[in-house]
Formats: C-alpha cells, sequence, structure tokens
C-alpha cells in the first residue's frame, strides 16, 4: 500500500482520506467483513458462557466470544444547552453530521457555533465561499498555521523510500510524530535563540510549534506564558481590526495546554468584509429563534447555522450502547464519576472487552494513527495469547486498573494541562455533569515511548495482571451457539 499511494497534500483533507480508505478497502477486500448501516445498541456479557450478547437497532442478537470497541474518540457530538434548536426553519447541521452532499453556500448568511478544533478549520475554508459569515465565539482557542502544500512526484518518491524512517522516528517522540521536543531547557538559551526557534517553527508545517518546542512549556507557568505571549503577538500581526484580534487570544489557558488545532487562513478570515465576530461572553445566546439566533442584545437571521460545539469525548460513544457486565453491572455506572482502566485497553468486570483506544490510553494525547496501531498490536497479540492456549476469558484484576488509573492520574500532576477547560480533562458544558469543577482523567501524559515499555512488559510477564478462564462447558456453549447463528 505505501509503495502504490501518491499523498496529495502534507496534510491530506476528508476527501482524499476517504479515497484512501476505500482504495485500502477493495484492494484487500475488507468489506465482506463488514456490516455497514449496524448500529449496536446493547452488549450484555453471559458470564456461564463467556460470550457477549449484542443488540443491533435492526432486532438482531449476535453473539461473540470477544467484542472490540473502535467506536472512536469524538464521535459524540454535542449541541449548545439552548432553546428553540428545533424551531429554525432553515438549513442546520452539527459539523459531525455534514451531508454527504455539497451545500449551497454561495451568497448564504452563515453561522457558525463555536471556535474550537473544528470551527476554526471550517470558518478558514468557508470564509471565502459564502454570503454573510458570523461567528458566535464563546472562548476563543489558540492555534497556529498548518503551512500545508501539495507533495510533487519526486518529494513523494522520497517519503516512499523513507517510511520505515519516518515511522521508526513516530516511535520515539513522545507525541508520535516526527516532532520531537527540543533537548536544551528553555532558561538554558537566551531569550533571542527561544524567539529564533519559534520564528522557525511557525513557519514550518506541522506541530513543530507545539511538539517540537521546550519541554517547560507544558509544566513550566513563566515558560508556557512567554510562548503564549509570542503566539499571541504573532495573531495581533495576523488580525488587522485590534479590537478582533484581542477577542481572538485566549486569556482561560496558555498556549498548548489544550489540543492545538491547526488551521488555514483562520485569522486573515476575520479581516473580510463579510466575517463578523460575536463574543458570546459579552452577549450571550439565548435561543434559536425560527429565522436565526438571539443573543441577549439582538435578533440575528440565517440562511444557514453550522454548529461547530464539539464533542462528548472518549467516554460519549461508550455512554450510547447500554454495555453490561458481570453482576448486571453498567459501565455507564462505573464511569459516571470517571473512567477507570487498565492500560486504557480493559475494564476489570467487563470481560473480553477490547479498547485498543479507550480512556486512559495514549492514544487520545499522541498521534492517533500511530496510538490506534499500538493499541491494536496489544490487543491482537492478547487474543492470540488466548487462542493459542485455549482461554475464553480475559479479565483485568481490580488492583491492577487502580493503579493503573492512580498512574495516570498522577502524570497529569506535572502538566498545566490539569487545569484546562478542556476535553482533555472531561470538560464539556454541553454535557451533564461535565461542567467546570469536574475533573476526569481520561488520557495518559508519560508519551508513546514510555506507554509501550509498560504495555509491552505487560505482554512479556505473560499478562500476569489479567485473569484469565477457560472451560469445556463455555467451550462447548460457544461452538453451538456459533453453529446456531450461522
Amino acid at each position: 500500500m505505501l509503495d502504490e499511494w501518491h499523498w496529495k497534500e502534507r496534510f491530506s483533507g476528508q476527501s482524499e482520506n476517504l479515497r484512501y480508505l476505500n482504495y485500502v478497502a477493495d484492494k484487500f477486500d475488507l468489506r465482506k467483513y463488514m456490516q455497514f448501516n449496524c448500529k449496536v445498541e446493547a452488549m450484555q456479557f453471559d458470564e456461564a458462557c463467556d460470550l457477549w450478547q449484542l443488540k443491533i437497532s435492526d432486532d438482531r442478537m449476535l453473539t461473540c466470544r470477544f467484542v472490540v470497541l473502535g467506536i472512536g474518540l469524538l464521535s459524540a457530538p454535542t449541541m449548545p444547552r439552548v432553546p428553540g434548536i428545533d424551531d429554525f426553519k432553515g438549513h442546520s447541521f452539527h459539523t459531525y453530521y455534514w451531508p454527504h452532499e455539497p451545500v449551497d453556500l454561495a451568497g448564504k448568511k452563515v453561522a457558525v457555533i463555536g471556535t474550537g478544533a473544528t470551527g476554526i478549520q471550517v470558518i478558514g475554508e468557508i470564509a471565502d465561499k459564502v454570503g454573510q459569515l458570523t461567528v458566535f465565539q464563546r472562548r476563543p482557542n489558540w492555534s497556529a498555521p498548518l503551512n500545508n502544500s501539495a507533495i510533487s512526484v519526486e518529494e513523494m518518491a522520497d517519503i516512499r523510500a523513507r517510511y520505515d524512517e519516518i515511522f521508526a522516528a513516530c516511535a520515539l517522540t513522545p507525541g508520535s510524530f516526527v516532532h520531537g521536543p527540543d533537548k536544551r531547557g528553555f532558561y538554558e538559551v537566551s531569550r533571542e535563540e527561544r524567539l529564533a526557534l519559534w520564528d522557525k517553527l511557525y513557519d514550518e508545517p506541522g506541530f513543530g510549534i507545539w511538539l517540537a518546542n521546550f519541554r517547560e512549556i507544558f509544566m513550566d507557568e513563566a515558560a508556557n506564558a512567554e510562548l503564549s505571549a509570542y503566539i499571541a503577538d504573532r495573531i495581533r500581526g495576523r488580525v488587522k481590526e485590534p479590537k478582533v484580534a484581542e477577542k481572538l487570544i485566549p486569556r482561560d489557558h496558555g498556549f498548548g495546554v489544550q489540543r492545538l488545532p491547526l488551521e488555514t487562513n483562520y485569522f486573515e478570515a476575520y479581516n473580510r468584509d463579510n466575517v463578523h465576530l460575536v463574543d458570546l461572553s459579552e452577549t450571550p445566546l439565548v435561543r434559536v429563534t425560527e429565522t436565526g439566533l438571539r443573543t441577549m442584545a439582538r435578533d440575528y437571521e440565517f440562511d444557514i447555522i453550522v454548529y461547530a460545539t464539539g464533542f462528548d469525548a472518549i467516554t460519549g460513544a461508550y455512554d450510547l450502547i447500554d454495555i453490561t457486565g458481570i453482576g448486571g453491572v453498567k459501565l455507564a455506572d462505573k464511569w459516571k464519576q470517571a473512567p477507570s482502566t487498565f492500560l486504557g485497553m480493559l475494564v476489570h468486570g467487563f470481560p473480553n472487552l477490547l479498547m485498543p483506544t479507550g480512556p486512559q490510553s495514549a492514544s487520545a494525547s499522541t498521534n492517533f494513527p500511530r496510538g490506534i496501531e499500538n493499541g491494536v498490536n496489544w490487543c491482537t497479540n492478547l487474543l492470540q495469547y488466548m487462542w493459542d492456549r485455549g482461554l475464553t476469558r480475559a479479565d483485568a484484576t481490580l488492583e491492577a486498573q487502580e493503579r493503573w488509573t492512580a498512574h495516570v492520574v498522577k502524570m497529569y500532576e506535572i502538566m498545566l494541562m490539569r487545569k484546562a477547560k478542556s476535553w482533555f480533562t472531561g470538560y464539556n458544558s454541553n454535557v451533564a455533569g461535565h461542567e467546570e469543577g469536574t475533573v476526569r482523567y481520561f488520557v495518559y501524559n508519560g508519551g508513546t515511548p514510555k506507554f509501550l515499555g509498560i504495555i509491552n512488559g505487560v505482554a512479556a510477564e505473560g499478562y500476569r495482571e489479567i485473569e484469565f478462564g477457560s472451560g469445556a462447558r463455555a467451550g462447548a456453549q460457544a461452538a453451538a451457539v456459533g453453529a446456531s447463528a450461522s
């Protein structure tokens, strides 16, 4: 596959990513293993048989020994908690449900609610395609330029020749990107040297300004404040109207403390005459009306409303499935206050339920495709270990789970992100119980090399922190269920 595909851009868009995925599915004839439009509504573990019973939305029941949940980190969209959303007579949708058919934006009055990662990307993309664009912002987000560009035939040939080298480099960095942290100490170099580095990184493609920076920016208040002031000045240099520029600079968190979205022409969008910014901290949104939006200051009329209001991150997709483990315990109840897992991939009391990118794994805090691979490889090796030995049940011990969760919590203590109102800490004002004041320890902050060392060490020691089971009765019943299902 790597030898065949020519990526057109350094950072490919949705359409190219989709073409690539379809190409892979076709090449390896993967669709025969897939069921589409197959929504899992409920899952219950049968303790006597060591089997999962799955209820599908079309009332079918499926039976399987193992369930591997690849349901995504950001796949449960959230709408703002304001009245009247169903009253609007125009076209409206959350960005997650952006229509597959082209949306006619020409000459339209469009509202975008939200300036998180998705909002930032949408605004930069559509500003020059709409009639009027009004952005409703509650809290500004830090952002930096993507600096995307096309990949020539010669460049692609060079990339193909270096794939092994690139992947090896990703495996050695905390974030699983080619960008590794600067090995110098923040205070070991002069301010002039720091500024020179930041100028270089800001103008380069990708996450360098975030991940090839000094380690101290993630842990030291003063170091982060200096970098944040630098980024704020870069924003001021890109936005012509000073008052607008100041509204786009975050005051409640430092640069890179929350997940950093990269943008193309986002700040320049506000230099256009057809783009307007509404500060919801000054004039809060009151309701959605039949014709548009109402703030405390005035009514606005729109043809299209785009809700870029984020996701119930990490655990939201799990909450959409009624998952019942041993003793009738519900996963949603177990995680109501905060998730607790073993290595982010197993949950005590829910045997044979594997989560390659679950809560408290290193996937969400790293380059996600690399994180997926690490989780999938570990889960696959665990399954092979069980098949080779005729084992039918795997359940993490409670002690191992509690120890891992305590380690994850401790890793937050050294990070500035612990104070952020971000999905890294489980914050989402549109989800009950996730408002400000609660912290949910969602991600592992130790970096990829350390995470891999830990999980591979568990495997090398024979998975001693996992309780295995096997039984002729379970095996016989499983075979019978499989025969009847087929």
